[in-house]
């Protein structure tokens, strides 16, 4: 199968506990998605809610510079790319991809030229918050959340100028919102499920939902089982409620993967990598094939068309 993924947080993880992206004893490694016919993996580098201003973008260095590091020792294998045609060009000859994203503004340390820095590191998708308060915007669990302000409303206006892709997972409804009135570019939430189904501020309103497909945005499927069924044990088939459901509102080409490995517990019969074949067969028994190849990869690389260097 080919697998797209929109959100892992395996960098912060290995830059944690200092292992190699290659192999290791995580939820995701290169050395075990080696097995896809073709692999696109978005690396986030995640900011705890402990940090902020310039201690934040001075930790978001440090793991990025750990991640640069790793990706390098595997280049003949997998690439580094900021574009849909390096990505294209990457695929093409056989080599698995990375994208680089960062969980959390707070990286910015509240200075908006660190935007074209992360930009010109090669960073191509920004979450705007994760889930407490930051410069930018209320994420969802905090208490009485605002929207943007006036400063991530600057953030979003250069985001837009430079092509770096909004990330809406974990904002607050409001700040949800207020992204819709102040960006004019599509934008994605990288690991969200649907909140009719599983009722967790972290999951998406039918009305958030179809706003993304009318921005021809992304929703990535997240397989942290909270997210699911609201409790803390799922299976791969009590995801597929989700997915139903963003098909009838008409998500067809809008829906994709954003797995959470390494920065959330899994389900019992998704607890790696090394699953995601197991999931994608139940998808192809549940929607055919041409949907399933869509959700797992075809909508996530088209969608990556729109990125540039």
């Amino acid at each position: 199968m080919k697998y797209f993924d929109l959100h892992c947080d395996t960098a912060t993880e290995c830059f944690e506990r200092h292992l190699e992206l290659y192999r290791n004893n995580l939820q995701l490694s290169i050395e075990r998605g080696l097995d896809f016919e073709e692999w696109v993996q978005v690396y986030a580098i995640w900011m705890n809610d402990n940090l902020r201003g310039e201690a934040a973008y001075k930790h978001f260095c440090k793991v990025y510079n750990y991640l640069i590091l790793e990706l390098q020792k595997n280049e003949s294998l997998v690439r580094l790319c900021t574009s849909g045609r390096e990505i294209n060009e990457a695929l093409e000859k056989g080599k698995r991809v990375a994208l680089l994203a960062v969980e959390g503004s707070a990286a910015l340390g509240g200075k908006l030229e660190h935007i074209e820095d992360l930009y010109n590191k090669g960073i191509r998708f920004m979450t705007l918050t994760w889930n407490g308060r930051s410069e930018v915007a209320d994420g969802c669990m905090q208490e009485s959340a605002g929207g943007l302000t006036d400063f991530g409303k600057a953030v979003v206006s250069e985001m837009n100028r430079l092509g770096m892709i909004i990330d809406v997972s974990h904002l607050a409804e409001k700040g949800f919102w207020d992204v819709v009135s102040h960006s004019d570019k599509p934008f994605i939430a990288t690991h969200s499920n649907s909140k009719k189904i599983c009722d967790h501020p972290r999951n998406l309103s039918d009305e958030a939902f179809k706003t993304i497909v009318e921005r021809k945005g992304l929703v990535g499927m997240n397989f942290y089982p909270t997210f699911i069924n609201g409790t803390t044990e799922a299976s791969i088939k009590e995801l597929l409620p989700h997915i139903s459901h963003f098909l009838e509102l008409g998500g067809e080409n809008v829906i994709a993967l954003g797995s959470d490995f390494d920065g959330a517990t899994m389900p019992m019969d998704l607890p790696n990598i090394e699953k995601v074949e197991c999931f994608y067969n139940e998808l192809v028994k549940n929607y055919g094939k041409i949907i399933s190849d869509k959700i797992c990869f075809k909508n996530a690389l088209n969608f990556t068309n729109i990125l540039n260097n």
